[in-house]
């Protein structure tokens, strides 16, 4: 057989037997011929296969399973395959306990392989006592079939939908509603979008649940603001779904896998639901960052409040500080906090959800905040410790360098990521900046994502 690269072990089609190792970070396991890894979907480690070779690289290849000949323990049966087919359960096959560690895992080997910071201890993944149902935000693409609306996901890698009706990690309240308005629109004739012609209106139904209030939000997306007849929809949805506080049209004319767009009509209520967090109540608009797993997020945010080590005499930064989740419940144990974020909507709503809590001890500005932390600086802000809850490419060096600057007793990391942590953990580090210690939480079960927590003290003061 010939290779696509010279001298690799496999050739491209071989059919061979396999013991899998591993699990990448991806999820899929691996498996290795003469120290060449393939990957191979749904293996898991202790398992072999035989597999078939489907993709060759010059580092790596990728094969599939043809057989399966010996069974993982940590192997449980499939909730639904079509979570599998579409990305949105990756590791609904493995044993929650075992996704727990296998998270855990991740984080250790992020630390050692790009930080090169073997001895911080990662603790036990927090994880759920119910890891299914936990989703409050659901964004559900609609096309057309056989004349009538169908909802459900893309298959993995295309733009091929995929019927779905029950999501399974989802609140089922949100997979209920997104039928009962779908079934709605159909009623009304509303038109299915059409990406590759780009016609047709209805592009996605959003539906947000508030965990604690039940207070929803529906959210419609449609290529064109022309949506009729309004006059019975709205009252349609409203009678379907008495739960339902606000209801939203959210107008995107553009060809893009972005799924809003710029112009929000507001039908029925508000912009806004609310729902409440570590003893707070925000309200949250239909673009506003929320996290999806409330009794996590409290778990999350627990976390690093207790790693802030507040008194009530601090002045805190919280940097990418959204609708002001953390703000709020840092302003409560500080003398001051600065919150900075760089959307303005997410400003706008922090500021009402501070006031609506009557907390006068937050400050929030909307900027970068790689570019506001050095102008606070400047201004003779001095944080006694800095909150940091980055998107997913984690910090810029320039934040990390005025963080540091700042001169703070400890900063607290919030991460998504934890290669980007890794990172970042390494720089802080060379610059003074150490951790001891990394505590994993699950805020997405049946998923490859993790959070983390980790305090970095100032070992300079």
């Amino acid at each position: 057989m010939k290779n696509n690269y010279e001298g690799l072990p496999v050739a491209k089609n071989e059919i061979l037997t396999a013991a899998f190792e591993d699990l990448t970070s991806e999820g899929l396991g691996v498996a290795k011929v003469d120290g060449y890894p393939l990957f191979v979907v749904d293996g898991l480690p202790g398992e072999t296969a035989t597999i078939k070779v489907t993709k060759l690289g010059k580092s790596y290849g990728f094969a599939r399973i043809v057989e399966r000949l010996t069974t993982s323990e940590d192997r449980i049966p499939t909730t639904d395959v079509l979570g599998t087919r579409v990305g949105t359960m990756p590791l609904q096959h493995m044993r929650y306990s075992a996704q727990l560690a296998f998270k855990q895992n991740m984080v250790v080997q992020d630390l050692k392989r790009i930080a090169k910071l073997p001895n911080i201890k990662v603790h036990e993944t927090i994880g759920m006592s119910n890891p299914w149902g936990y989703r409050n935000k659901a964004q559900i693409p609609v096309r057309g079939k056989d004349g009538k609306l169908v909802t459900g996901f893309f298959r993995k890698g295309t733009h091929e939908l995929i019927p779905m009706e029950n999501f399974h990690i989802q609140d089922p309240k949100i997979d209920e509603a997104i039928i009962k308005v779908r079934d709605i629109l159909q009623e009304y004739g509303i038109k299915p979008y059409d990406e590759r012609k780009n016609i047709g209106n209805i592009r996605h139904i959003m539906v947000r649940r508030g965990y604690y209030t039940g207070e929803m939000m529906i959210v419609l997306v449609t290529r064109t603001a022309k949506l009729f007849p309004l006059s019975k929809i709205i009252p349609d949805i409203r009678e379907a779904l008495p739960e339902v506080v606000s209801i939203v049209q959210n107008v995107n004319p553009r060809r893009t896998n972005v799924i809003l767009g710029e112009e929000n009509i507001v039908l029925y209520g508000e912009d806004a639901y609310h729902d409440t967090l570590l003893g707070h109540t925000f309200a949250i608009s239909s673009k506003s960052f929320y996290q999806i797993n409330p009794k996590q997020t409290e778990e999350l945010y627990s976390l690093a409040l207790e790693a802030a080590k507040l008194t009530g005499k601090e002045t805190v930064v919280d940097a990418y500080c959204g609708i002001g989740t953390i703000s709020l419940a840092l302003a409560d144990k500080a003398e001051h906090v600065f919150a900075m974020e760089i959307v303005p909507d997410a400003i706008e709503m922090a500021k009402r959800n501070a006031e609506e809590n009557n907390i006068s001890n937050v400050t929030f500005e909307v900027g970068a905040a790689e570019e506001l932390l050095p102008q606070w600086a400047e201004k003779g802000v001095k944080a006694d410790v800095i909150l940091v809850d980055p998107p997913r490419k984690g910090l810029e060096p320039s934040f990390i360098d005025a963080a540091v600057e700042m001169n703070p007793d400890r900063i607290v990391y919030v991460s998504c990521n934890p290669s980007t942590l890794a990172r970042d953990l390494a720089l802080f580090d060379e610059k003074g900046f150490k951790a001891t210690e990394v505590t994993p939480v699950d805020l997405f079960p049946q998923t490859l994502h993790v959070e983390c927590v980790v305090a970095l003290e100032n070992v300079n003061k």
